[in-house]
């Protein structure tokens, strides 16, 4: 293979085609994501070969991924299992071969039982009857959180859970839906009566993800084995590092969740319903359901996860954290990493929105502020 298209990454000098290192960093539809090429340029500019990086809101690992690709060692967290388990995935997959089998030996054990009229009308206006049979076989057998060839198919099961028709065809599992954010049972069910999606698309589970397998692993796979993305909350979280990691992190580079824009797991109820979760959504239950409407646990929530990312460290380390421009938002960020990093004096780079936000894609044609980086130097 030219050497053109390969980029050497990871300390251990392994090797990845430079299309492989594409198809797999977009790997996980999840709102809000990091642009990848945004967080290639921050690593490559504010650290060098080598240093470690975290991501205390690491979503579907965009930074730790770009870290690692670059021969740093990345280490992030994430609370919605969802983006763990894409980040998870994208740094070691399970081999192509093994995926492979996994998938038609769980598709053999998938029934059409009484389970499935036991859902709810969604399911069933989403799915049709062999897919949702693979669906819930899936649910049943695949060990996810113990099992890396389980994470990875389950990965890709999520990756094309839901999704849009194009050409006429659908390009997922699913009726007629956006990939990035599944809407509630009660807005699909109603939008797919009138626009004419009364039936959901016959697929054949396992040869359609088959397909899109092979795709995804044409050019190769990262093994990304020093970098790391846990399931959990930054705030206890970031102290079990502390007492693992003994190398101390020379860049920060996140962007913590957006107060009252967004219930990230109403954004991905129905993935989160694959990996064992309700049939019907709710944000009640766990804090990080909401949309961090409340002011106080916002702020608090802010000001522990940076105090404990301070200890963390290097002297010379760089913060690098995107945020939102609001005035509340961006204050209580301020204010967090004033009182985290006190000797360090905040460099502010507004952000404007390029392109069509995507809540105007839901029929929200109010104009936002945009976003803005606050970047604290050594």
């Amino acid at each position: 293979m030219d050497a053109s298209i390969k980029w050497t990454l990871c300390r251990a000098g392994v090797q990845l085609d430079k299309r492989a290192a594409r198809r797999w960093s977009s790997f996980g539809p999840y709102y809000a994501m990091f642009p990848v090429s945004f967080a290639r340029q921050v690593i490559a500019r504010y650290s060098e070969v080598g240093d470690f990086v975290l991501d205390p809101f690491c979503g579907r690992g965009t930074s730790i991924y770009c870290a690692a690709e670059a021969a740093r060692e990345g280490v992030g967290i994430e609370i919605n299992p969802v983006g763990a388990l894409y980040g998870r995935v994208k740094l070691r997959p399970a081999s192509q071969s093994r995926l492979e089998r996994r998938l038609r030996e769980v598709g053999r054990r998938a029934r059409c039982t009484k389970e499935i009229d036991r859902l709810p009308a969604f399911f069933r206006k989403c799915f049709s009857r062999k897919v949702l049979a693979f669906l819930v076989s899936c649910r049943k057998n695949l060990k996810w959180k113990s099992s890396r060839v389980d994470a990875t198919l389950m990965a890709f099961v999520l990756l094309y859970l839901h999704g849009r028709f194009s050409g006429g065809k659908p390009q997922a599992l699913s009726n007629q839906m956006r990939q990035t954010k599944c809407m509630s049972p009660q807005y699909s069910l109603r939008w797919w009566k009138e626009n004419g999606f009364d039936r959901p698309p016959k697929i054949d589970p396992v040869e359609f993800l088959i397909e899109r397998i092979r795709w995804r692993y044409k050019y190769g796979a990262p093994r990304f084995s020093t970098s790391e993305i846990g399931l959990g909350d930054s705030r206890s979280r970031l102290k079990r590092i502390a007492r693992k990691h003994k190398r101390k992190f020379r860049l920060l580079l996140t962007s913590p969740p957006y107060r009252g824009v967004t219930s990230y797991y109403l954004d991905q109820w129905l993935r989160i319903w694959m990996l064992g979760g309700s049939a019907v959504p709710s944000r009640a239950g766990a804090w990080w359901k909401r949309k961090f409407e409340h002011a106080e646990e916002y702020r608090s929530l802010i000001e522990t996860v940076f105090a404990n990312c301070a200890p963390l460290m290097a002297s010379d380390a760089v913060i690098y954290v995107r945020t939102d421009a609001r005035k509340f938002t961006r204050d209580v960020t301020l204010e967090a990493l004033r009182k985290a990093f006190p000797n360090r004096i905040p460099l502010i780079r507004r952000r404007p929105f390029k392109r069509e936000t995507q809540t105007a894609l839901f029929g929200d044609a109010a104009r936002k502020p945009g976003e803005i980086d606050i970047i604290l130097l050594p």
